[in-house]
């Protein structure tokens, strides 16, 4: 897979990568055309541009990332008596209803793109986020429903992450919203397909509930096509949203793979996280090399092995049957043997690195470049044993003559997810089981139906969420009889200088005809002077910064509990330890505000001219610290030079 000059890998696929980049552009060099060669002047003149920094291109939900920075570390001031500590979770959360969790579980595409690691280490963004959202469970800070009742009624069909997301941001618009969930619990994958000592289930209920508070009606334990037909919700709503997930593990695709103890990633961890399975039987094989398939083996190791079971207590009993194990006495069990294999080598295993540590701390074993071949069935038709192949580096080539067997209790593929469409129009899914989605997530020649999440494709929590804020505003455009909106190239949830400016009074006056003083003015009173928003279309290099700026800081990490084959056994402890308010104010601090000016003085301090000035304190906000007298200007972009954020630029007089 190619990587762009952002780090992020690129699928060729809008809807799961929020991150473009500009056609033609070389990254690392400066256009010939902004070079300047004239003596020590010039007939360009800067303006301050602001620009998306690449973590929040890399970012799926699009986050304000450098925003909620910029409050933390005290840089951006909220208006009125709100505290930093409110200011940052309402910024974070207009893009992401669920900080603690998100926080906490994702993989953090973010932190890749961080420009900061052309410094040393990246900011510690999931980190931060984490304490925005525990501190707002601690405060109990809850969302603001100010738009009108629409009158409009929207049935969201799941409550995952981006079923609740898109119920939260149609209740902002004024709509009425129905979620119906085929569980008796609402949370989803965040619910059912990650263990508990990752998500505390107190942390993700309050989260939850924030979201059901702001008027959200739900509709539990009915399915979409069995408790209630497709066309009874096209009757009675205005609007059908399908955020059902990929809650349907994959089977083994080879020989023997229905064995009765063959059961998948998902439906594992379901039947964990129900309290349902409460032990193994034997030796566990899970194939994977993905988070879900850390997260099985994790639990395994966790709720131990129990020999000498009864037939009704099989795993496979409790995960097919809907039944659960009685409570086993701790003292009864022993660790289980739990083995992971993957067709790459364990170095490019798709899973985070820490996860893969954290397994291997715990005593599972794992096994790189393997593929199964075939399920070995005892008579009564259960698997005894798996078949594999090894395979040379690529992954994907059988070595000859190298198969061999394992013998297995439970084999758990977590080799992929699928939706569950039972009852549903089969014309809704297309041939791989999945729902199309236009670039507003219409789905498409179906007017009023609407799409996000793992239905589309599966992939990040952080990118169902995303999906969510974009199709909440398709199904308002639809409401409203507008026609969709064109998405920005760069689609994410940018800093707005004339939003921040109306927060704080500031505000430009009103153009009256007449006002006109030529073709440019840098004193009128109806313009912002000297200022370009660019965010919605391009994303700053780490080479348009002066990082000769920033000193060498090492990254403030998380406190991680640390679990080892010595106490992993019924150890459900949370292993995050989240930053004290201190510690956030010392990671946000790291963050650069590429694209932003975060008012460091240099451009003031090393202009020759005296040309560049503070706004008066009175008029100054955030994005409006300084401005440049043009009388005074030469041209020589010393200011653009020294610029660490790159917010400075030679555009003017062109």
């Amino acid at each position: 897979m190619q990587k762009n000059p952002y780090g992020q890998i690129e699928k060729g696929d809008n809807h799961t990568f929020r991150m473009f980049k500009d056609e033609g552009d070389k990254v690392g060099s400066v256009p010939w055309s902004q070079k300047i060669f004239q003596n020590d002047t010039s007939h360009k003149c800067p303006t301050y541009v602001t620009q998306t920094p690449p973590c929040q291109g890399s970012c799926p939900s699009g986050h304000n990332i450098r925003g909620w920075l910029d409050i933390v570390r005290g840089m951006e001031k909220p208006s009125a008596d709100m505290s930093w500590q409110e200011y940052a979770f309402r910024r974070a959360t207009e893009a992401n209803p669920f900080p603690s969790i998100m926080g906490r579980v994702c993989p953090a595409p973010c932190e890749d793109g961080c420009n900061r690691n052309e410094v040393e280490d990246t900011v510690g963004i999931n980190a931060v986020e984490q304490f925005i959202g525990d501190n707002a469970k601690k405060e109990g800070y809850k969302f603001k429903i100010n738009a009108k009742d629409t009158g409009k009624k929207v049935a969201i069909i799941g409550g995952g992450c981006g079923g609740l997301s898109a119920a939260l941001q149609l209740r902002k618009q004024g709509h009425s919203v129905t979620v119906f969930e085929k569980y008796d619990k609402l949370g989803g994958m965040m619910m059912y397909g990650i263990p508990d000592y990752r998500v505390p289930r107190d942390v993700l209920q309050y989260e939850i509930e924030r979201i059901i508070e702001t008027g959200v009606e739900t509709k539990m334990n009915t399915k979409v096509g069995v408790d209630i037909s497709m066309e009874q919700l096209e009757k009675e709503y205005d609007a059908v949203l399908f955020a059902i997930g990929a809650m349907s593990g994959r089977s083994l695709p080879i020989p023997g793979g229905d064995a009765s103890n063959c059961v998948s990633g998902v439906a594992f961890l379901e039947a964990y996280n129900q309290g349902r399975l409460q032990h193994m039987t034997g030796k566990v094989i899970c194939i994977g090399g993905g988070d879900t398939s850390i997260d099985v083996v994790s639990v395994a190791r966790r709720i131990g092995n129990i020999k000498n079971v009864a037939d009704k207590d099989r795993p496979e009993r409790i995960i097919f049957d809907d039944t659960a194990h009685d409570v086993v006495d701790t003292s009864k069990r022993l660790g289980a043997d739990v083995l992971l294999t993957t067709r790459s080598t364990i170095e490019n295993m798709p899973a985070a690195q820490e996860e893969i540590n954290d397994a291997n701390r715990e005593g599972v074993e794992i096994q790189g470049q393997l593929s199964p071949i075939e399920v070995i069935k005892g008579k009564d038709g259960r698997a005894i044993a798996l078949r594999f192949v090894r395979l040379e580096d690529d992954g994907s080539t059988p070595i000859e003559g190298s198969e061999f067997e394992i013998e297995c209790e439970l084999i758990v593929p977590a080799i992929g997810q699928g939706v569950d469409g039972e009852g549903m129009d089969a014309e809704f899914f297309n041939e791989n089981g999945f729902i199309d989605a236009d670039k507003n997530f219409q789905v498409p020649n179906k007017p009023g139906f609407f799409v996000c999440g793992d239905a589309v494709r599966p992939h990040l929590l952080t990118t169902a969420i995303g999906q969510a804020g974009i199709v909440a505003e398709s199904i308002d455009d639809y409401l409203s009889g507008n026609s969709q909106k064109s998405r920005s190239k760069v689609d994410v949830h940018y800093f707005d200088l004339l939003s921040k400016l109306n927060e704080w009074d500031l505000s430009p006056s009103n153009y009256k005809k007449g006002n006109e003083l030529g073709e440019g003015t840098d004193t009128a009173e109806y313009a912002v002077h000297n200022y370009e928003d660019r965010s919605f279309a391009s994303i700053i290099p780490h080479t348009e910064l002066f990082l000769g700026h920033f000193d060498h800081e090492e990254r403030n990490t998380r406190n991680h509990k640390l679990v080892d084959v010595d106490n992993v056994l019924g150890n459900f402890d949370e292993r995050l330890i989240g930053y004290n308010e201190e510690d956030a104010q010392k990671e946000a601090a790291r963050c650069m505000s590429c694209g932003l000016c975060f008012e460091c003085d240099n451009c003031v301090m090393y202009c020759p001219q005296d040309a560049v000035f503070k706004v008066k304190k009175d008029q100054s906000t955030l994005g409006r610290y300084v401005d440049t007298d043009y009388n005074k200007c030469i041209g020589c972009h010393i200011c653009a030079d020294v610029c660490p954020t790159g917010y400075i630029q030679m555009g003017l007089g062109e």
